[in-house]
């Protein structure tokens, strides 16, 4: 009984240590303040598990006395000073709580799931940033790299590659601008569509697999990028080469980031679920793994509209810079527009619900 009494004390007390105070006991009340002080301050992510915990034991406890000194006709001013601490409590530890909202637009939903994964997105362009880096400085110091870097999938042989890097008029006939028929725009154009739309799908897909899959490919993705890049850079083709990538490579390599950014949700479900089971974390991570996906679609789409249509014309520098500027600019404003928007999806907190419910009172 004593030990008891004891651990209910220790609970209900603690020793205020800070430079240039003596010692003194808290009261449950000024510990919960304090408590709360600290934690407006950092939110409920960064605070520590431990303070977060006996956060919500005082909520409980003062919650329960504050109910007894109302019935008891306590002291007014108490009563009014432990109504406040508990309300700011209560909005604390439920101010995260998912809202049920049936008639949320599917827009405010992708909005939510983009502004929620900035992280992760930062993450996946980094990723593509350093394979980019990679890429073009091997081919740089080792030019016979390019055979090895270079995937068949690209349609060029060792040769085709042994020409663009040695001959300047092999570069010059390839950057050749030249109008083609409007059909054969479209069946490349879909070609295009399907062939990156099914890098995405890898991308994504492979990320309940830890993850692994999704960080290799987008680091080769950048890879691939920089090789292409060590080859047109050079001399007075850099200028022709940007006007020829840049138009459709914007949207292109931010679906592929998109994709890869929902693998990466995917893969941290799964690697890092938290109390819930993996099966619970890939659930919950689902939905915006899924809207991050889907808002690549539409990208893919524009990417290929744009290698279809416009890089394969006999459209100016100038125009084709414009495209480019044109898209750069939009996504920058969509960026903007949800910069500082926090996803308001489902978040694993129902765990509070029972550490709040299952701890004694103090």
């Amino acid at each position: 009984m004593s030990q008891r009494l004891q651990r209910s004390q220790g609970e209900r007390q603690s020793v205020a240590t800070r430079p240039g105070e003596d010692a003194r006991i808290e009261t449950p009340a000024e510990e919960l303040a304090r408590l709360l002080g600290d934690a407006e301050g950092h939110r409920l992510r960064a605070l520590p598990f431990d303070d977060l915990r006996r956060l919500a034991r005082l909520y409980r406890g003062e919650s329960a006395r504050l109910a007894r000194l109302r019935d008891r006709g306590g002291d007014l001013d108490r009563i009014g000073h432990l109504n406040s601490l508990c309300v700011r409590a209560h909005g604390f530890l439920y101010s995260a709580r998912p809202r049920p909202n049936r008639s949320r637009s599917p827009w405010r939903f992708f909005v939510s799931a983009l502004a929620g994964t900035g992280r992760l997105q930062a993450l996946a362009w980094a990723l593509m940033g350093i394979g980019a880096i990679v890429g073009y400085a091997l081919v740089r110091l080792d030019p016979t790299a390019l055979y090895a870097l270079m995937p068949a999938s690209l349609g060029y042989d060792v040769a085709q590659i042994d020409a663009l890097f040695r001959s300047s008029e092999a570069r010059d006939l390839f950057l050749a601008r030249e109008s083609t028929s409007a059909a054969h725009n479209a069946i490349f154009g879909s070609y295009l569509f399907a062939n990156n739309t099914r890098v995405g799908i890898l991308a994504f897909a492979t990320g309940v697999l830890f993850g692994l899959p999704t960080v290799l490919l987008q680091f080769y993705n950048g890879i691939m990028f920089g090789t292409i890049t060590a080859i047109f850079m050079r001399g007075d083709h850099a200028v022709l080469f940007l006007a020829w990538i840049l138009p459709h490579g914007v949207p292109e390599l931010t679906a592929i980031t998109l994709c890869t950014s929902a693998g990466l949700v995917l893969g941290q479900a799964v690697a890092a679920p938290g109390r819930s089971t993996r099966a619970e974390a890939l659930r919950r991570a689902g939905p915006s793994a899924l809207a991050l996906f889907a808002s690549s679609v539409p990208l893919f789409f524009v990417a290929a509209w744009i290698e279809s249509f416009v890089r394969e014309s006999a459209l100016g520098t100038g125009p084709r810079f414009a495209v480019a500027a044109a898209g750069v600019m939009i996504l920058l404003a969509i960026g903007l527009s949800i910069r500082g928007l926090r996803a308001d999806g489902p978040r694993p907190t129902d765990w509070l619900d029972e550490l709040i419910r299952d701890q004694p009172t103090p």
